[in-house]
């Protein structure tokens, strides 16, 4: 039954979907109510949108990088910081940030039916880590720079912690791997809740912040004391800033241990969850593990109708800040499942997007599907450099070539999320 309500909510939406965007309109302030993402107005908003990964903190397998054992942004900043110096550092991550996204990849956005980017950062983007409690000379650039380029083409913004101080877990994506320091270490705590005031201050009134996604993948403690410890960062956002929506991270062991929200207090918030069907140990890329996952298994009770009802427990709106629907399935059928994911979270009426927006290689091209919605074309080439040795301008021209490398956007998603008719993979035959 529960099935049945999802397609037929999918179809209207589909229906009701503009033939053109009109995200030229001015921006309307977010908020949760319940389970639903509400503008200002009251009225439902649909939210499709995508990771800028790899922009304002790295992850080298996205840019065909890794080589030496140099494979996280803090190895890559002791190096460079060793080689030529903190000052030189300086230039070449505002050389790397300056190409890496440009004016391009947002006017690509609206061609692809997309109107959210969560945008992951590491602290020392706002934060001068040689003076806590100190905001950098250019704290605000490339924040500023983001939320500007997305307000002018009508997108929304979710600011992403994706590396906070001494890092929220063992992962190369918490900025340094293999540290974890960040729940051991109290002045790590207060730092972050320094920085999210900072930042709370300055966007408070801004209404194409979607909202704060506070902590990135939290897992390098127990989901009981990462609920507590989000509950007084929440607590610290809030004194500042009254109006916009704080997304609390689930832990890879689930959400349950945030309770009920309001009854803790918590209003206007959302909780976030990374849903891999296809991936890191969740069945592998294809047509079944995504069906299993949209249409809640062969019984109509697991899959993402699972967390359906949790969420309803909880009376709690959702973002789903990561997931991956193209992947290795070519495409077409990655085009396909891409649309009908997003149109799918919709209707339940959360937030989405996907990880990510691009992925460079060294040998270029989409193959059977990357992990980018757009990669480097087959002809133009990645080099992968061993930072140890590469000399300055090796390394500026790798930098300089991230912003200027034809794409390849995957044709089947580019099709698909502008098709008046939505796909209907899933009614082959099983």
């Amino acid at each position: 039954m529960f099935t049945k309500r999802l397609l037929c909510a999918v179809s209207l939406l589909a229906a009701l979907l503009p033939a053109a965007p009109t995200w030229a309109q001015p921006l309307s302030m977010l908020h949760t109510q319940g389970g639903r993402w509400l503008d200002a107005a009251g009225q439902p908003v649909a939210l499709r949108g995508i990771n800028f990964g790899n922009y304002l903190m790295q992850e080298f397998w996205m840019m065909g990088q890794g080589s030496a054992g140099i494979d996280d942004q803090c190895k890559l900043e002791a190096v460079v910081d060793r080689r030529f110096g903190y000052a030189e550092r300086e230039r070449l991550y505002r050389l790397f940030r300056d190409h890496w996204i440009t004016e391009r990849d947002w006017d690509l956005l609206p061609q692809l039916k997309l109107n959210l980017v969560r945008l992951p950062f590491i602290y020392s983007v706002v934060e001068d880590e040689r003076q806590p409690y100190q905001l950098r000379a250019d704290a605000w650039h490339y924040l500023d720079q983001a939320i500007n380029e997305a307000e002018q083409r009508g997108i929304y913004v979710v600011l992403d912690l994706h590396g906070a101080v001494g890092s929220q877990g063992w992962e190369h994506h918490s900025g340094c791997a293999g540290k974890n320091l960040y729940w051991s270490t109290p002045e790590y705590q207060q730092r972050t809740i320094w920085l999210w005031q900072q930042i709370a201050a300055r966007y408070k009134d801004r209404a194409a912040v979607a909202g704060y996604s506070i902590l990135n993948e939290p897992w390098g403690t127990t989901p009981e004391h990462l609920a507590t410890v989000m509950d007084t960062l929440y607590q610290a956002i809030r004194a500042v800033d009254p109006n916009h929506v704080i997304i609390l991270p689930g832990h890879n062991l689930g959400f349950d241990a945030y309770g009920k929200p309001a009854e803790h207090g918590q209003q206007n918030v959302a909780i976030e969850m990374h849903p891999y069907p296809g991936h890191f140990g969740w069945g592998k890329p294809g047509l079944q593990v995504h069906r299993d996952w949209l249409e809640c298994g062969s019984d109509g009770n697991s899959g993402m109708c699972e967390w359906q009802r949790k969420l309803a427990e909880r009376d709690a709106a959702f973002f789903v800040g990561e997931f991956q629907p193209w992947a290795f399935m070519g495409p077409e059928l990655g085009g396909q499942i891409m649309r009908v994911s997003y149109d799918t979270y919709t209707a339940q009426g959360w937030a989405a997007t996907a990880w990510a927006y691009k992925v460079v290689s060294n040998q270029g091209g989409q193959g059977n599907g990357s992990w980018g919605l757009v990669t480097n074309a087959r002809s133009a080439k990645i080099p992968s450099i061993d930072f140890n040795t590469a000399t300055l301008a090796e390394i500026e021209n790798l930098f300089r070539q991230f912003g200027s490398v034809p794409y390849e956007v995957i044709a089947g998603a580019q099709q698909w999320m502008n098709a008046p008719v939505p796909p209907t993979p899933f009614n082959k035959k099983k």
